[in-house]
């Protein structure tokens, strides 16, 4: 999709946005927030933050276990886009497969560029300035990480149902969070099953995409589809094994407890607040499901709405208000710094970006 057809998703985003913030913030008095502020333990952040990098490097582990399977290019081999008339054909020739596991301290710079860019770019375009970035650094085939994103976000939203319904038993709410967990139980389980059946049937995935490809897609156009194909059923390689999701979920689960550990350290911080695990859980899973939502870069609104998830449990507004608001700042700030200082060693340029076109699939030369 080119970035002007886009702008109708932005323009849905910042409504939300602006809507959500409205409704989170409308009760907020900021003489209390700022005193709050004001009174906070910054101390507690430090542990927080350190917390939430390990939490990093895990998601780094996970991507690169997501990735076995992958096909990749070598860097002289990447010369040949832009030198024949045929470079998906070229390329095909001499594609080698990822095999192991690409190391967790390799992946974790390119892991948090990503996060730097949904941060900051519109239209969730980290997760394709991931993508070129491992293409430029390692060669990965550009589908099969896109489709390692997809993956990343099903695992994620199928255990951010689970911590909400675990800590709904616990805290009962209101019933829209309800039919929010609801659908989004309905959503990702539907999803992974899709999934799953693609993955199990890699050959019937590619016959039906290169069916339609050879008769509805443009000549020139052909090739590139199909090593995009190649890329997804590639990316799909880790739910053809039922150890291989279990592993998945055992490394996500562990990844989002190491998360909302972070949260709970930095409640700390203000300690009127006085909130219990559990409803940290049950507040980050709500909250990271809204997320899902289209909104403004770095989750501008959605993750606000945990003032009103916190208020439900008892929070008082201008203490669930500060700690919201310093929690998404904590959450927002070192990534994007250190991700841009990630993107500068690995000697990316915006103009270099921007010129391989950020919204295109395939990366070109």
């Amino acid at each position: 999709m080119s970035l002007e057809r886009r702008w109708p998703v932005f323009i849905v985003g910042l409504v939300v946005s602006v809507a959500l913030l409205w409704f989170a913030l409308r009760d907020l008095h900021l003489e209390e927030i700022w005193a709050a502020l004001r009174e906070a333990n910054y101390w507690w952040l430090l542990p927080g933050v350190a917390v939430y990098f390990v939490s990093v490097w895990f998601r780094a582990w996970r991507w690169g276990f997501l990735l076995r399977g992958s096909k990749r290019v070598s860097t002289a081999e990447k010369h040949l886009f832009g030198k024949t008339q045929n470079p998906a054909r070229a390329v095909s020739r001499k594609m080698k497969i990822v095999t192991g596991v690409l190391g967790a301290n390799r992946l974790f710079p390119v892991v948090v560029i990503g996060y730097m860019g949904n941060n900051i770019l519109p239209f969730r375009l980290g997760e394709v300035l991931r993508a070129y970035v491992l293409w430029r650094k390692e060669g990965i085939n550009v589908g099969a990480t896109l489709t390692t994103a997809v993956l990343e976000r099903l695992f994620d939203g199928l255990t951010m149902v689970l911590f909400v319904l675990f800590g709904l038993l616990f805290i009962p709410l209101s019933d829209s969070l309800n039919r929010l967990v609801t659908v989004a139980s309905v959503t990702f389980f539907g999803a992974l099953a899709v999934f799953l059946f693609l993955a199990a049937r890699p050959n019937l995935l590619q016959r039906v995409a290169y069916f339609f490809i050879e008769r509805l897609s443009p000549a020139r156009f052909c090739s590139p589809l199909m090593e995009l194909v190649e890329g997804i059923v590639a990316g799909l390689e880790s739910l053809r094994s039922g150890r291989d999701v279990l592993a998945l979920f055992g490394v996500t689960l562990w990844v989002w407890i190491l998360e909302t550990a972070k949260y709970w350290l930095v409640s700390f911080a203000f300690p009127d607040l006085r909130l219990s695990y559990i409803g940290i859980v049950l507040m980050g899973g709500a909250v990271n499901l809204l997320t899902a939502l289209p909104s403004l870069p770095g989750y501008i609104g959605t993750f606000e709405m945990g003032i009103k998830i916190l208020e439900g449990i008892g929070a008082p507004s201008s203490l669930a208000g500060s700690y919201i608001l310093l929690l998404h700042a904590i959450l927002w700030l070192p990534v994007t710094l250190l991700g841009l200082v990630f993107m500068a060693r690995e000697g990316v340029q915006w103009a270099e970006v921007a010129s391989q076109g950020l919204d295109s699939a395939r990366p070109r030369k």
